[in-house]
């Protein structure tokens, strides 16, 4: 098993910043592929972004040239840093993994979700 701890959520002001940390934890996994996924009230979740583990990303319009994702592989953790933040950015954001472990092959895996809100 694979537990995903998101971290960084918060209340900002519009044009503020945010940085959202996820670490996977676990005994004898492997991740492939980790990203964001954000469901704001009465919505889908809809993917952010994904990075995969060597390096190459994929990121929805919506937040590109405000938003970054990247990952420390060493850490088992994914980033997402976020500027520029806008009110529709308000969202719970989800992180999530592809991994395997000695068990199972891939998976995916997903984090309990931290909230974003983003409010004069």
């Amino acid at each position: 098993q694979v537990q995903l701890v998101e971290s960084g959520g918060g209340l900002v002001q519009p044009g503020g910043s945010l940085t959202l940390s996820c670490a996977a934890s676990g005994r004898g996994f492997r991740l492939y592929a980790m990203g964001w996924y954000r469901q704001a009230p009465g919505k889908q979740r809809e993917l952010v972004a994904r990075i995969t583990s060597g390096g190459n990303t994929n990121a929805a319009d919506s937040g590109k040239g405000r938003f970054t994702i990247s990952r420390d592989n060493a850490k088992n953790t994914v980033y997402r840093q976020m500027n520029s933040l806008k009110p529709e950015d308000t969202a719970v954001y989800y992180c999530t993994a592809v991994a395997s472990t000695l068990v199972a092959s891939r998976n995916d895996y997903w984090g309990q979700g931290t909230q974003v809100t983003v409010s004069s």
